[in-house]
């Protein structure tokens, strides 16, 4: 499936950070197609961060200023819309803020929210879009990208479908195992919530993070 249909389909938040790219190359040149153009740039762009300019991506082959201008554009509009570079995470209400648009899902996603060391947020990411019932996430999947943005802490966070904001074996098992990780690579896990409609459950306040 196209990343245009994936997004008509499943919304923004499903797909791949390079399918996003595709969407805004909108297409290749003759000898290279579109996917391995953006795969090229979604990696200068990761690896710039929010550092990238117009002539970090002049440097990958085949993308011109026209193609560079629109990335950098699309950057520029996210961040004056829908980025505060100063969101302190203090309270359940601030995450809870960050996490609204996932109340309602009908799978289960599981957030990553990374804070430095005066709680302000420093990303917001999607770690996984699970089944119901499927296998349990790995702890390199959370941490990687946390010690990438060399966090202070953590909180996680994943919608109950089901409607009831209590924890299953499976979550009480997943949050143990994370917190023994963020012991080892020192990054705190500050909470693990899970929401639904209209409630949550905070493992922090439960004490058992």
């Amino acid at each position: 499936m196209k990343p245009r249909e994936k997004i008509l389909k499943y919304g923004p938040e499903k797909l791949e950070s390079w399918e996003l790219v595709a969407t805004i190359l909108g297409s290749g040149i003759q000898w290279l197609d579109v996917f391995q153009l953006s795969k090229k740039a979604n990696k200068v762009i990761e690896e710039q961060a929010g550092s990238i300019t117009i002539e970090d991506l002049e440097k990958i082959k085949w993308i011109g200023k026209v193609k560079a201008i629109q990335i950098i554009s699309a950057f520029e509009l996210a961040k004056r819309h829908f980025i505060d570079d100063n969101i302190i995470i203090e309270s359940i209400w601030d995450v809870l803020g960050q996490v609204s648009e996932y109340r309602n899902k009908r799978q289960e996603y599981l957030i990553c929210i990374t804070l430095d060391g005066a709680s302000r947020l420093i990303n917001k990411r999607i770690i996984t879009i699970w089944l119901l019932n499927q296998s349990l996430v790995h702890p390199r999947e959370v941490f990687a990208d946390a010690i990438e943005d060399r966090a202070h802490s953590i909180i996680l966070v994943h919608n109950h479908p089901s409607g009831t904001n209590k924890p299953s074996n499976e979550d009480i098992y997943v949050t143990k195992r994370l917190r023994e990780v963020s012991e080892l690579v020192w990054i705190q896990l500050r909470d693990h919530i899970i929401i639904t409609k209209n409630d949550y459950y905070s493992f922090k306040e439960n004490s058992l993070v």
